[in-house]
């Protein structure tokens, strides 16, 4: 597993109780962090699309990008890049989104997404770089795709946790509401937006 305890990593069973095949993703061998720069480099793309085109060979099912907190990064580039063929949607949980930062969702190129995104965030998220509020602005970025939803979740808790709020222990993680979190994402998948969706078997990525 990757060395990272998020709320994927920690609700890998559920989406797997939930018929869902997963593959968790870490650093790669010649990249010891993945830190913001790397994870929307045309290196780190070409490495996630490598691994979605194995992964659709291997299981010959559609793929879905799922990204917490800095992942979103990762899955929203790779959706931006990828156009419309290689993957089926990606959902965004945690995600980056201030203002301030060179390296935040709402800043990619999020006119070019052309499949479903389903966003998902905590009322209480207290992370400095995952305002809640401003979530909605990945929406509406989001001028192309054909579904696109945002969620803002409450309940779960409390932190079990002192410290850093941008952990998976706080409401950053949905502590607390770690399997209705994953069926919400779970059910989501099966039909997005209740529109045209089918029954697929998504991988996740971290």
């Amino acid at each position: 597993l990757p060395a990272a305890n998020d709320f994927l990593i920690k609700s890998r069973d559920y989406f797997v109780a939930n018929g869902f095949n997963i593959a968790l993703i870490g650093p790669p061998s010649d990249h010891e962090k993945l830190d913001f720069d790397f994870r929307v480099s045309p290196t780190h793309i070409d490495d996630l699309r490598r691994i979605v085109a194995y992964l659709k060979k291997d299981a010959g099912l559609p793929v879905w990008l799922v990204g917490t907190s800095r992942g979103t990064l990762c899955a929203t580039a790779a959706a931006v890049a990828f156009g419309n063929k290689e993957l089926a949607g990606i959902v965004l949980t945690s995600s980056i989104t201030s203002k301030n930062g060179k390296y935040t969702v709402p800043a990619l190129k999020l006119e070019a997404i052309r499949i479903p995104v389903f966003v998902l965030h905590h009322e209480k998220d207290a992370c400095e770089i995952c305002k809640p509020n401003d979530a909605a602005l990945i929406i509406k970025g989001l001028t192309n795709a054909p579904i696109k939803k945002l969620l803002i979740v409450k309940g779960g808790g409390p932190p079990s946790e002192q410290g850093d709020e941008c952990n998976a222990h706080h409401w950053h993680g949905f502590v607390g509401m770690e399997k209705e979190a994953a069926d919400i994402i779970s059910n989501w998948i099966d039909n997005p937006a209740r529109a045209g969706g089918s029954g697929l078997s998504p991988y996740i990525l971290h």
